[in-house]
């Protein structure tokens, strides 16, 4: 089996959660593994201390950031601090603050996140956007190589497209074991995913949610069919 990168998404308030998150995936050598931590994370009490203590992971903030150039810029200085390796910015926050941010992001991987696995056609259009989802992405995605951006979220099927116009890494959410979507739209299967052309599939409650090792086994045996 290919050594697949895998970013577990630590969504939870509590050190001593993310702590076992970390410690029970770090069990096989057949996955790549980084570290996702979003807002709820970030913002809890301890949450940013924590972050900036952990040593030798891959570390994946999860900030999506949408704000004005300066504002965005502001931001990531004030995260400079943090041993951070990823992180997150809608691309519907324009050229120029995609460009901007990139420019003071340094040594940090700026990703530029497309639509939201959990919105479809539907929700797009109750939102405002004429464009399906598809054409949307692709649009999307021209902007971030145009903006040099490292890395690029988007749904499973959505990949193919993408690859098309953005040459770097791919992260792939919405990423579920069987049929149970939660609250995402646009799911697929971690071997379909990779399938597509993902660089980084992003899981988290089929991992962190029961038994962690069990489910970390279960992604492999998946992965080995």
């Amino acid at each position: 089996m290919m050594n697949n990168k895998i970013f577990i998404a630590c969504d939870t308030s509590s050190i001593s959660k993310a702590k076992e998150i970390i410690r029970k995936t770090q069990i096989t050598s057949k996955l790549e593994i980084g570290y996702k931590f979003g807002l709820e994370f970030l913002n809890s009490k301890d949450g940013r201390n924590f972050i900036s203590k952990i040593k030798n992971q891959t570390v994946f903030i999860d900030t999506k950031l949408h704000d004005i150039p300066n504002t965005c810029v502001s931001a990531v200085k004030a995260l400079k601090d943090l041993n951070i390796d990823y992180l997150t910015m809608h691309i519907s926050s324009g050229l120029d603050a995609l460009k901007a941010t990139k420019k003071v992001a340094g040594k940090i991987k700026l990703i530029g996140v497309t639509i939201l696995t959990s919105l479809d056609n539907k929700s797009l259009k109750e939102i405002g956007f004429n464009k399906d989802i598809k054409n949307l992405v692709l649009q999307q995605a021209k902007l971030a190589q145009k903006a040099k951006l490292d890395a690029l979220v988007c749904s499973a099927q959505e990949v193919k497209i993408v690859k098309k116009v953005f040459k770097k890494e791919i992260i792939t959410p919405g990423i579920r074991f069987d049929t149970n979507s939660n609250d995402q739209k646009r799911t697929s299967s971690p071997k379909q995913a990779y399938k597509n052309g993902s660089s980084w599939l992003v899981i988290g409650r089929p991992i962190t949610k029961g038994n962690i090792k069990k489910n970390i086994q279960n992604l492999i045996d998946h992965l080995e069919k």
